[in-house]
């Protein structure tokens, strides 16, 4: 992507004026999207965007350049001008790059750009036909299709150079449903760090369908009523409460500052002894998976939490020297247009021994949460709010009725100590993750597990 003696020139050119790493990454991504929407198509975007990003850190201290023109003397002129703001003397660097043997956790079988949009299109006309025709009360559906390869290089001053393919593919569909002057949604959207075969392990009109069943179940429920009562969250999605909750308090950007709640709590009991966290950057084919993350670090399996014990933090280079930790390749970025920081690849809730049958017949009333939607946090004291997308209340150890509007409250801190069952049947979802370095894929999950007593916002006086 570029060549070896300039990438030496440049990393020459940016420890020109003091600072001891100095980083290149090289991105060459090509994408296409394609929106249709009342069975006709909105948007059909296919594009290429190619950059370069230029990093130096001085101790502690991180300036970051990025530019799309990639002429020697432009990258070493875009090097010089970010060394500008250092003081010191120029290093007399020599450079011998070993490139490291890495694996490949994403195997792609069809090349994405490989297959004529027509076919893209036709497979996102049955998922909104079968969106559309579930029942007379979906008014609206809009289907997305986005496939992108991204191409990497990253070389630095260490000697490391690193190069990786991604490719990843989605499909997702949106429903709404009208009843009674009111719209309830419903979302659902698989996606893999693969290519056309995708389509090969998923099934277009049955994703359709899902979103259609969450919005119609959503437009006849009942408002869900308020208190404190236990919670079970279902698998997939479920585990975007612990993404959210309590994922990005354990980024090193928050705990190398001490604004995280689990700030100088390696070795503690943090969680429910029946709690498992991961962050698995090598899951194959997963939505998060990368082979080598955007600092050029092998990406690896973080036990974060074992039997309720913090373990790990996620953590990038220039936050490891602010916490005397080496990289555990979770240093991550949207694109060259951002330097990188410490984010989350797959994270999830390991498997538990109670099967779904059980938390729900143990639990005489609550709040069955089988979909999650948006939430917000705050990583300093892990106080969180989210939507439930679908819900449903149980009584007397048994699944009553959908309810909607349901709102889940509470402290990431003190849910994980909460958690009191946990399910068999993990499994992940896809979403897209937003911070400082842009928005990345992030995969997130868990099996069902219960929280015995949560705040639930929604009506009162609803029963």
């Amino acid at each position: 992507m570029l060549d070896k003696k300039i990438i030496e020139n440049v990393l020459c050119a940016a420890l020109g004026k003091g600072g001891d790493f100095a980083e290149i990454f090289v991105e060459d991504k090509y994408s296409s999207s394609i929106k249709l929407v009342g069975g006709l198509i909105e948007n059909n975007i296919s594009g290429r965007d190619y950059g370069v990003g230029i990093r130096i850190i001085d101790k502690l201290n991180c300036i970051y350049a990025f530019t799309n023109d990639s002429t020697e003397e432009n990258l070493i002129k875009v090097a010089k001008e970010a060394a500008s703001a250092l003081q010191g003397a120029s290093i007399d660097l020599k450079l011998n790059f070993m490139k490291s043997n890495v694996t490949n956790y994403n195997p792609i079988k069809i090349m994405p750009s490989s297959i004529e949009k027509k076919e893209k299109v036709d497979l996102m006309k049955k998922g909104y036909e079968a969106a559309k025709n579930y029942d007379s009360v979906i008014s609206q559906v809009a289907v997305n299709y986005l496939d992108e390869e991204q191409n990497v290089l990253i070389a630095n001053t260490e000697g490391l150079m690193g190069e990786d393919k991604r490719v990843r593919t989605r499909f997702t569909v949106g429903s709404v449903a009208s009843k009674d002057g009111e719209m309830q949604q419903g979302f659902y959207g698989p996606g893999a760090s693969m290519g056309f075969e995708l389509f090969n392990k998923i099934n277009v009109e049955e994703v359709g369908k899902e979103a259609s069943r969450i919005a119609k179940t959503m437009a006849y429920a009942e408002h869900c009523p308020s208190g404190v009562m236990p919670v079970i969250m279902d698998n997939e999605f479920g585990g975007v409460l612990f993404h959210e909750a309590c994922g990005h308090s354990l980024e090193a950007a928050f705990i190398s500052k001490g604004t995280s709640v689990f700030t100088d709590k390696l070795g503690e009991l943090v969680a429910s002894p029946l709690l498992t966290a991961i962050d698995d950057g090598t899951i194959p084919n997963e939505w998060g998976t990368t082979n080598i993350d955007d600092e050029g670090t092998p990406t690896k399996r973080n036990l974060l939490i074992e039997n309720g014990v913090l373990k790990s933090y996620l953590i990038d280079k220039l936050n490891g020297r602010r916490m005397n930790m080496e990289s555990t390749g979770s240093g991550r970025r949207q694109s060259y247009k951002f330097a990188p920081t410490s984010r989350m690849n797959n994270t999830y809730i390991a498997n538990g021994e109670s099967n779904f049958d059980e938390i729900i017949s143990s639990t005489e009333n609550g709040l069955y949460a089988k979909k999650l939607g948006g939430g917000s946090v705050n990583p300093a004291t892990g106080d969180f709010n989210f939507a439930v997308m679908e819900g449903y209340l149980i009584k007397n150890g048994k699944i009553l009725k959908p309810v909607r509007g349901a709102t889940l409250i509470g402290n990431g801190l003190k849910v994980l100590e909460l958690i009191d069952m946990v399910g068999n049947d993990l499994s992940l979802g896809q979403g897209m993750c937003g911070a400082d370095s842009g928005t990345v894929p992030a995969g997130l999950g868990q099996p069902p597990l219960r929280v015995k007593s949560l705040t639930v916002g929604g009506r009162k006086g609803d029963e």
